[in-house]
């Protein structure tokens, strides 16, 4: 089997059902043959090593570990998953304590034992926010670590693909941007659907209200149909994501990403961006002044959640940034 790189793959979480998906996606889509798996809770750990062994993959060298010196040393490329999941009447925001404080450890690792790693995807929630304790804590640049983020874009996709009947590949332009939760701003203006623009294809306002609260309820939907939160869709996304940063398929849904600019300051979100070999690029999104409106409300939930775990104590205050991680 041809590989895209030989360079080590390490899948953190690796135990749960997000990060065994991961590790089977990455092997079947031939990313690298040198995959680590890790994780704290070892009988997990040992069982999803044991299936994996058991796909009988070609030629590849899969190890598993609860040791982060292990683990982390000389990775190139890493997907987290290891947080706490989400249950039912909860939402992503719930999760921004424990989960940060799992982040920063989690930056820590990188910081400590592998340096010279080249890019890294976190998708555990609340992602925009652990994504960016992760970047502060790792000393990494910011073109080197993105979040997941589109999943509630892939929601609003098949959500208008059925509204009309259509494959989902037809529907193009279907994109979230801002925060990964509740507060994320749904942008319409340039969908389009079998080539159609959305405004031409008649879809009633209130219509269109009940496809964007389906959207950005979709995680909530899959728990509640499921009985625990999503798993095949993130670690397919995530897989992408890294095969994208390893040099394959260039990955052009949202991802969270660091921003910085005039008008965004210090804050992890999801915009328009392109994940390729050199890491992840954006752009300032383009929409319609309601689109922009609720985009810029999204940005301030987001700075209320950075704002509050640099109260715990988790990240330092903003001006102390550069002195934690001088990329940025």
């Amino acid at each position: 089997m041809k590989f895209l790189t030989e360079e080590k793959l390490l899948i953190v979480g690796a135990g749960g059902m997000i990060g065994s998906n991961m590790a089977q996606s990455a092997l079947m889509l031939g990313l690298t043959p040198n995959v680590c798996l890790y994780d704290i809770y070892e009988p997990g750990l040992k069982g999803v090593l044991a299936e994996i062994d058991h796909c009988g993959f070609d030629g590849v060298n899969v190890t598993a570990t609860i040791d982060p010196a292990v683990a982390f040393k000389d990775a190139k490329y890493i997907i987290s998953s290891g947080g706490a999941p989400r249950k039912e009447g909860m939402t992503r925001e719930d999760l921004l304590k424990g989960n940060c404080q799992i982040a920063a450890e989690f930056g820590d690792n990188i910081k400590k034992f592998c340096p010279d790693v080249k890019h890294v995807v976190v998708i555990f929630n609340p992602a925009d926010v652990t994504a960016l304790t992760a970047l502060i804590h790792s000393g990494l640049k910011p073109e080197q670590l993105t979040s997941l983020a589109a999943l509630d874009s892939t929601r609003l996709q098949e959500a208008l693909a059925q509204e009309f009947g259509v494959q989902q590949c037809k529907v193009t332009g279907a994109h979230t941007y801002g925060g990964h939760g509740e507060a994320m701003a749904v942008f319409a203006s340039q969908v389009k659907v079998d080539g159609k623009p959305l405004a031409e294809m008649g879809l009633g306002a209130e219509r269109f209200a009940e496809i964007k609260h389906n959207t950005i309820q979709g995680g909530s939907n899959i728990i509640k149909l499921r009985g625990r939160s999503s798993f095949q869709s993130p670690a397919y996304n995530a897989v992408k994501m890294i095969e994208a940063a390893m040099g394959g398929d260039k990955f052009t849904w949202p991802a969270g990403t660091y921003v910085n600019n005039a008008k965004y300051q210090n804050v992890m979100m999801a915009m328009p961006t392109v994940i390729d070999a050199t890491g992840v690029h954006y752009v300032m999104p383009e929409g319609t002044a309601e689109e922009i409106a609720a985009l810029d409300a999204s940005y301030a939930h987001l700075c209320k959640m950075r704002d509050e775990i640099i109260s715990l104590g988790i990240i330092p205050a903003t001006a102390d940034w550069k002195q934690a991680n001088p990329n940025l």
